[in-house]
C-alpha cells in the first residue's frame, strides 16, 4: 500500500518536489499551511509530512520550528535537501514590459529580491502562501502580473517561463523535514534536533550546556533561537547535534540536560543528508 504524505500544496510547489523526490511511489496530499500538514499527519490523514525548514539564503522556516516548539507532537524523521531553481513565469504571450505585480511565497521573494529590484523596481511584490497558489493567483489576475515559481508548476497551470535561475544566489538550497509520529532507527550516521531554555539568565548558563556536548565529544551543526512566546527577552535555543537519540553518549547528555535546563523537548533523531558529489 502507498504511503500517504501530506505536504504544502497546491501542486507544482518546491516542497512537492521534495515529497516525491523522498517517495515517488508515495500518495500525495496537498495542504494550504505548515500547521494543516501537521493536524493531516496528527489525525491520521496521512502517515507522513513534508515541510521546509530551512533555506541556505533566507534561514530558517519559522512557521516550521515554531509549530515543532509550541504545537505539534510530530517528530522529525528525515531531513531531504533540494537546490531551488525560481523561475519569473507570465501568462503566455505576456511580455515582461507589461509586469507590474510579482506574485509568490515570501520566501521566494525575499530569494530572488536583487532580481526584483534590477529587473522590475516599480512592481508590485505580492505575497501567496505557497509558490503554487502564486502561480494560480497570477494566471487569474487580469493582466500585467508574473509569479515566481518552479518548472512543474508552470507546466500544470499552463504558465510561460520568462526566465529560470532568477534567485540571487546559484547555491541555493532548501532544507525539508519528513515529519511523523516517530523519528528514524538509528543508522550509525544521524542527527538530532532539540529544543531548550534556561533556567535563568545569568552570566554562562548557556555556556554551561553547550559544554555538556563538548565534554562528550559531541558536534553541534546547527544552533540558534527563537522567542518563547512567554515574555520578552526569554528564548528558545534549538540544536542540531551529531549523532541519535540512543546513541551512549548522546542519551547521556539529553539525560543530563532533562535535569538541568527549563523547557526541552527532542524534536527528533534522523539520517543525517549526504551530499551527492
Amino acid at each position: 500500500m502507498a504511503k500517504r504524505i501530506a505536504y504544502l500544496g497546491p501542486a507544482g510547489t518546491f516542497t512537492e518536489e521534495a515529497a516525491l523526490f523522498y517517495d515517488p511511489q508515495a500518495e500525495l496530499f496537498p495542504f494550504p499551511g505548515v500547521s494543516a500538514v501537521a493536524a493531516a499527519v496528527d489525525k491520521g490523514m496521512a502517515d507522513e509530512g513534508v515541510v521546509a525548514i530551512e533555506n541556505s539564503l533566507e534561514g530558517s522556516v519559522t512557521e516550521t520550528l515554531d509549530l515543532l516548539i509550541h504545537e505539534s507532537k510530530l517528530v522529525i524523521r528525515r531531513e531531504l535537501v533540494l537546490p531551488v531553481d525560481h523561475c519569473f513565469l507570465v501568462k503566455p504571450g505576456a511580455t515582461a514590459q507589461e509586469v507590474k505585480v510579482i506574485f509568490s511565497h515570501p520566501q521566494a521573494l525575499a530569494q530572488c529580491r536583487r532580481f526584483i529590484e534590477r529587473c522590475f523596481p516599480k512592481a508590485e511584490a505580492v505575497a501567496a502562501l505557497s509558490t503554487a497558489a502564486a502561480v494560480m493567483e497570477m494566471m487569474a489576475y487580469p493582466a500585467g502580473a508574473a509569479a515566481i515559481a518552479t518548472r512543474r508548476a508552470a507546466i500544470l497551470y499552463g504558465a510561460e517561463i520568462l526566465a529560470h535561475g532568477i534567485q540571487d544566489h546559484s547555491a541555493n538550497v532548501t532544507r525539508f523535514v519528513v515529519l511523523a509520529p516517530n523519528d528514524h532507527p538509528a543508522t550509525g550516521y544521524d542527527k538530532t534536533s532539540l529544543c531548550f531554555s534556561l533556567l535563568e539568565d545569568r552570566p554562562g548558563a548557556l555556556c554551561e550546556v553547550l559544554q555538556e556536548f563538548a565534554q562528550r565529544q559531541i558536534n553541534l551543526a546547527k544552533i540558534e533561537s527563537r522567542p518563547s512566546k512567554e515574555s520578552l527577552g526569554k528564548y528558545i535555543f534549538l540544536v542540531d547535534l551529531e549523532g541519535h537519540r540512543q546513541d551512549p553518549a548522546v542519551a547521556e547528555v539529553l539525560a543530563r540536560l532533562q535535569i538541568s535546563v527549563g523547557q526541552f523537548k527532542v524534536l527528533g533523531s534522523y539520517p543525517r543528508y549526504v551530499e551527492n558529489n
